[in-house]
């Protein structure tokens, strides 16, 4: 019985704690300001800007401790905050959320007493964006404009934007998805997922995985050292990776495909833009429809295929060099250390 209760007592303060760190510290509104851009700024912290279309604007701050401490009272916090500038204003249409430290730069500043200040805005959708934070996240929802944004550390989570989108962080992954129009994202180190996006889209990071699900439009991808998975792309879609595997599937459109070091598994649906897949040290499978039009050109140490009906060309054991149901579309495939498998479907 003691245990059970211990055991209860233990989730109410749970409970508690959590709910109070789900609770701003401040809250700012500007209910009748007309915001047209979002200027935010924090040094540890994580910055959410949300569109909404009921006309609230609101700036929430929250508060939490950087040292071994993890829990502050409102009365520490509050003195802590006289070392840093924290400002949240609206002037001529753009709504500011900053903090910085005054002593940073200072020799007796005890990182042990910094702070974390997030800020969580609320504004209309039609809204552009200018975010920094050094060490925490990013994250945009349900906007329409320019945004440009970065992180340091932590990741960068967007969803539903739409207008010209420029982001970084140097360490985080990056989430994207139910966006449009002009994207360009990168990461130094973290995986990146997109899903359902359309428009022109520029994807990158150095070292993680690339993650691409119902993409539509001019698609730029690269990894130099992780894999890249992609599924449902229609449009034209150049993908890179330094060493990691590919695996592409139901392509529709332009495809130009390389790897200098894992496999490939690709799969088109559509070849009328033409294919170009290269890999420097591993095999490739690939899957063609089997009806279309298409001028062949493959070479790899050994191709296996099936015999081709309707062909006019070269088939041997290292090359297929010729017009597939009387040409069209141009397919290169090469291989320069590995195999390749072709199959019509």
């Amino acid at each position: 019985m003691k245990t059970t209760t211990l055991a209860f007592m233990l989730l109410l303060a749970f409970q508690a704690q959590a709910q109070k760190d789900k609770e701003p510290y401040s809250t700012e509104r500007f209910a009748g300001s007309k915001i047209t851009s979002v200027h935010s700024e924090t040094s540890g912290g994580h910055i959410t800007v949300i569109g909404e279309a009921a006309a609230n604007p609101r700036v929430e701050m929250f508060v939490s401790g950087n040292g071994r401490k993890e829990e502050l009272s409102r009365d520490e916090i509050k003195q802590r905050l006289a070392d840093y500038d924290v400002s949240v204003s609206v002037s001529g249409g753009k709504l500011t959320a900053t903090a910085k430290s005054k002593r940073r730069e200072s020799r007796d500043w005890d990182w042990q007493n910094a702070l974390n200040i997030s800020f969580r805005i609320y504004v209309p959708t039609a809204v552009s964006t200018d975010l920094s934070t050094s060490g925490g996240s990013i994250k945009l929802s349900a906007l329409n404009g320019t945004h440009e944004f970065q992180t340091s550390g932590g990741n960068l989570v967007i969803d539903n934007l739409g207008g010209k989108m420029d982001g970084k962080t140097s360490g985080g992954n990056i989430t994207i998805k139910n966006s449009k129009d002009d994207i360009e994202l990168s990461t130094s180190g973290g995986n990146v997922d997109a899903e359902n996006c359309s428009g022109r889209i520029t994807l990158g990071t150095s070292g993680g995985g690339l993650h691409l699900t119902q993409l539509q439009g001019t698609i730029h991808a690269t990894t130099s050292g992780g894999s890249i998975h992609g599924d449902h792309i229609s449009g034209d879609l150049t993908t890179h990776t330094s060493g990691g595997s590919i695996t592409l599937k139901d392509l529709t459109g332009g495809v130009d495909a390389s790897t200098s070091g894992g496999s490939m598994d690709v799969v088109i649906t559509d070849v009328s833009k033409g294919i170009r897949l290269s890999n420097s040290g591993g095999n490739i499978y690939l899957q063609l429809p089997k009806n279309k039009g298409m001028d062949l050109r493959l070479t790899a140490d050994n191709i296996r295929s099936e015999t081709l009906s309707n062909f006019r060309g070269t088939q041997d054991k290292e090359r297929i060099d010729g017009a597939l149901n009387g040409g069209g579309s141009q397919v290169r495939v090469n291989a320069s250390s590995g195999s390749i498998r072709l199959t019509l479907q």
